[in-house]
């Protein structure tokens, strides 16, 4: 596979989880800025914008909710936003075209085409429902119509590693913004996790479960443990019988931080989360510019649409 295809296959499967994740993080904020009327605006807003990596207005400027929206929904520029994902997604997408289904391509295009009136027209519970339910879909196709070669592999890489990055943003959030941030049922909610964390944990609900369900449970789909661990089958499935060269290799980054979470105390693990959660999002920094350099190699293409971050 050409390596410019290969990396816009990757950004597709990142752009579309970005947007994903991150119209369920604000979805959750959005909805504890209505339902606590105690919850400082400001400092919750400001908090989200920075576990983000958007910039915060200056001093003296508030940071509301129409900011938020503005700065990581519906800026149609920055990838970093909703918007931005969505729009850089159909970009790739575009330019990968001769390898992509019918079917994907459509739900894609579509998308895109739809941006403009659902971020004119949708209030925000509505825009993010409907992000969702195209990020689930173009999931669903995906998986059903890619055979499992090369294409689906870096689309499924880009897709793990950037869900792993937001969720440790979404706990991080939580962490860092105390009082000011959702709580765990709502997080968990908001991840489409509730269910599955009661089933798992007998009906028990309590903040240490709850955040060692997003964090280390081997199964659910969106616990960081388990996207680490995927995008290191990827990697192994694009190389198969192909050991690991060195501390710069992409499985070697990822394989690090997941054995760190993995095999840690429980209790040290959450004592510390907001740097736990940093270390994770700089492993997946490291690995996407690992597999950059693996997969991707520099001035073979100029025309796709990298990562702002």
């Amino acid at each position: 596979m050409l390596s410019r295809i290969a990396e816009s296959l990757f950004w597709i499967g990142r752009y579309v989880e970005r947007a994903d994740d991150t119209a369920r993080i604000l979805d959750a904020h959005l909805q504890l800025l209505l339902e606590d009327p105690w919850v400082e605006e400001d400092l919750a807003c400001r908090s989200l914008l920075a576990v983000m990596g958007a910039a915060e207005p200056p001093e003296g400027v508030l940071a509301t909710r129409q900011i938020v929206l503005d700065e990581l929904a519906l800026n149609r520029v920055s990838p970093g936003a909703i918007a931005g994902s969505l729009t850089a997604a159909r970009g790739n997408a575009r330019r990968a075209r001769e390898v992509l289904s019918s079917e994907l391509w459509e739900a894609l295009n579509t998308t895109w085409n739809a941006l403009p009136s659902r971020t004119a027209r949708s209030t925000p519970p509505e825009f993010f429902a409907w992000v969702r339910e195209r990020a689930a879909l173009v999931g669903g196709i995906t998986d059903a119509t890619t055979p499992r070669e090369g294409t689906h592999q870096f689309l499924v890489l880009g897709r793990s590693i950037e869900r792993a990055d937001m969720t440790a943003r979404l706990i991080a959030t939580r962490v860092l913004a105390g009082s000011a941030a959702p709580d765990w049922t709502t997080l968990l909610r908001s991840c489409g996790a509730h269910e599955a964390y009661l089933r798992t944990n007998r009906g028990r609900e309590a903040d240490r479960l709850a955040a060692e369900f997003l964090l280390l449970d081997p199964s659910f789909p969106r616990s960081v443990l388990y996207s680490l661990a995927r995008a290191e089958t990827c990697l192994g499935e694009l190389e198969p019988g192909v050991r690991r060269k060195g501390d710069d290799d992409p499985r070697t980054v990822l394989g690090r931080i997941r054995s760190t979470l993995e095999y840690r105390p429980l209790l040290k693990l959450l004592g510390n989360l907001p740097q736990e959660m940093e270390d994770v999002q700089r492993a997946c920094s490291e690995a996407s510019d690992a597999i950059k350099l693996r997969y991707f190699p520099s001035g073979v293409s100029d025309d796709w649409i990298g990562d702002p971050w």
